[in-house]
């Protein structure tokens, strides 16, 4: 008896022992399946905002509406791509300087907005380049071409896939000169900030070719050009448009023929409206190319067609705005980080894609320009279909 006792009290640490490292064993298979809970949960979803700032409505409302369904586009299949959950909250500037400004505040209030797209015109990132660079609010421009928005290096949290006034201005002025060989000129400006940086690019060179240049000035709501129309002479060649409102550009068509006047039409980036602007032998200068040409934007086009119906150059551009951000917060999320406009703006930065709906690389330049950017000219031929004849 005293002998099982004895043998009882040695076999108790062994025992203790035993239970001991069974208890252990299970703590940590507990602590591993915590772990593994706490990885799942740190895979946060990707959540952004991103605000898509265009001409939704007034004058130009086609062309703010195909922006904003080429941004949807954009969004819609980068989502699905990355497994990011980014937003888009529309703002609607109509083309206002002042709309701009105040759609702006809004986006810089709300603290979930990490990026704007947009917005559409060189005058309104001219009135909010302050407010978002005090913001630290990364801009993408698919449209604003306005030079001195980079050049001056005043804006830097501001971008564009674009190119600038300074290689447009140029390269129609020169277009004009060898192919259409105008005696004269007339130049007319709309007053915006786009249009007169434009008209300022493109006069020294034709006046340097020896032609002579009528500069008149019209504001964007004018819709009656006959007495502009009527200053048109006959050693008139070519009436330059460097205008936003393509319907005004089909109404000053219009009334040169209603004049008889012999000069062809040579507009500029906003006349590139296929439903607003069909003058036969007019010429049309681009920001970017017709991407129904472009064999490796079939299915893009196909599907945006399908979706929203006709489009011409200012959807892909914002498309291409919108994909570089996309990437930039899917950047930031698989870094482990929270998307704030601080690292979005640091990715955009970075952003180095071989490829793109614009037939082109994406990268940036430190001033915040598409490096290599081009621009595309059309001719309408006499049933008003845009042609391409440089810029291939």
């Amino acid at each position: 008896m005293r002998t099982r006792k004895l043998a009882m009290l040695l076999l108790l640490p062994v025992l203790a022992l035993v239970v001991a490292a069974c208890g252990s064993s299970n703590k940590s298979s507990t602590s591993a399946a915590t772990g593994g809970s706490t990885q799942a949960a740190a895979a946060k979803p990707c959540v952004a905002q991103v605000a898509v700032e265009a001409p939704i409505t007034g004058p130009v409302a086609q062309l703010g509406g195909e922006q904003l369904h080429f941004a949807q586009l954009a969004l819609e299949e980068d989502n699905t791509a990355n497994g990011t959950q980014i937003t888009i909250v529309q703002g609607d500037t109509q083309l206002d300087p002042k709309q701009a400004t105040t759609v702006t505040q809004q986006m810089i209030s709300n603290n979930k907005v990490v990026a704007i797209v947009g917005p559409a015109g060189s005058q309104e990132v001219s009135a909010i380049g302050s407010a978002i660079t005090r913001a630290g609010l990364p801009t993408i421009s698919g449209s604003a071409t306005n030079t001195d928005l980079t050049a001056k290096g005043t804006f830097p949290t501001f971008f564009r896939v674009v190119p600038r006034d300074d290689v447009q201005g140029p390269q129609d002025a020169n277009y004009i000169a060898t192919n259409l060989k105008p005696k004269k000129a007339m130049l007319v400006d709309d007053q915006s900030s786009y249009s007169t940086g434009l008209a300022d690019a493109i006069i020294p060179v034709l006046k340097q070719k020896g032609i002579t240049v009528d500069h008149e000035s019209v504001n964007q709501k004018q819709t009656d050009f006959s007495s502009l129309v009527s200053k048109v002479d006959a050693d008139t060649g070519v009436v330059i448009l460097p205008w936003q409102v393509a319907a005004n550009a089909q109404q000053l068509g219009r009334n040169l023929a209603e004049q008889n006047k012999k000069a062809v039409i040579f507009g500029t980036d906003g006349l590139y409206s296929p439903d607003q602007f069909k003058i036969p032998g007019s010429f049309v200068s681009s920001f970017a190319p017709d991407i129904t040409s472009i064999p490796a934007d079939a299915d893009i086009a196909a599907k945006a067609k399908s979706k929203f119906g006709s489009f011409g150059t200012f959807g892909p551009p914002v498309y291409a705005a919108m994909h570089v951000v996309d990437s930039a917060i899917a950047a930031v999320c698989k870094a482990g980080q929270t998307p704030s406009r601080s690292n979005v703006l640091a990715e955009i930065k970075k952003t180095d894609q071989p490829e793109s709906i614009l037939g082109q690389p994406i990268k940036f330049t430190p001033q915040g320009d598409l490096i290599g950017a081009k621009f595309f000219t059309f001719k309408l031929d006499p049933k008003g279909k845009y042609t391409l004849v440089t810029g291939s």
